[in-house]
């Protein structure tokens, strides 16, 4: 048997985490047509069917599966090695694209940025900054940040050491003349400042206490679709928000805010930095992944 070549395994990869020979040609810069013709040189070698085909989709078979975790793991490999090798040219230098949504962005901006400039002068980090779940690879991006839960099953993710924890807040002020409330259901009765999600629906705000789960509904004189407005909106005394812990730690500090319902908020959850598993890793998006991978636990609290 002729051993394949690494441009038509890479290529199965791309067509096999796709599903999608358009999309997979996209990203390799070739034409769909010549994939298929590439992948069925390559079933042929092997003698075994990859990819089971119709007319509008493709998915990997069983044996195609196999492989493909295998690969995977492979040029992986095979890109950290390049990447230790490449290091002996010098100083990293290059661009790094980043989606991510605000909570992680500001992360970032604070944990992880200022290493990044520290110790790869020559890399630049574009950050956008998305609410909405999108596909990096045909978006143009090296990376994304999400929850950990929400990162497709086919990325390599780099957690984060610290997860990500989401508070309750009002200003001693306005509880002092509302009363604080004892329970989530209790929210009905009080001023909420409302989260509008990227997609323009509005967040219901969810708790978790022994077991027991609850959604509320809020109601309140002001909808904001950022942490730290949301967060200042409550130390000015316009009700009670519901954000992520980093964005009201400061004021909390400061004593412009008092947490609400601390028994009843969710348990913290982790994020982390993906990328896909089936393409090289560049030196600067390698450089950027070290940096997440080197943070201590307790970077980011605060």
């Amino acid at each position: 048997m002729t051993r394949p070549s690494l441009n038509d395994l890479s290529a199965f990869v791309a067509v096999a985490t796709h599903r999608s020979f358009r999309r997979a040609a996209d990203e390799l810069g070739t034409a769909p047509s010549t994939l298929s013709h590439a992948m069925r040189g390559l079933e042929d070698r092997l003698g075994v069917r990859l990819l089971n085909r119709t007319t509008r989709s493709v998915s990997p078979t069983e044996a195609g599966l196999e492989l493909l975790g295998r690969l995977q793991v492979a040029l992986a490999s095979l890109d950290e090695a390049l990447d230790a090798a490449t290091a002996f040219r010098g100083n990293v230098a290059g661009k790094v694209r980043v989606n991510a949504p605000r909570v992680a962005a500001a992360l970032l901006v604070r944990d992880v940025l200022p290493r990044m400039v520290e110790r790869f002068p020559d890399v630049t980090v574009d950050l956008v900054v998305e609410g909405r779940l999108i596909d990096i690879v045909s978006g143009g991006f090296d990376a994304g940040v999400r929850l950990i839960d929400s990162i497709p099953k086919d990325m390599i993710a780099v957690p984060f050491p610290d997860p990500i924890g989401f508070v309750c807040v009002a200003s001693p002020a306005y509880l002092d003349r509302a009363g604080e409330p004892t329970t989530p259901d209790d929210l009905q009765h009080h001023r909420c400042i409302g989260h509008r999600l990227p997609g323009g629906r509005l967040y219901r705000w969810e708790f978790e206490r022994a077991g027991r789960e609850l959604t509320v509904d809020v109601n309140g004189p002001l909808v904001l679709d950022d942490e730290e407005l949301m967060a200042e909106a409550a130390a000015q005394g316009l009700g009670i928000a519901y954000v992520a812990s980093w964005a009201a730690d400061a004021a909390l500090a400061e004593g412009r805010l008092r947490t609400v319902l601390p028994a009843w908020m969710h348990k913290p959850e982790r994020a982390a930095v993906y990328y896909p598993g089936h393409r090289a890793v560049p030196p600067a998006l390698r450089a950027f992944l070290d940096i997440v991978k080197a943070m201590p636990v307790g970077a980011g609290t605060h």
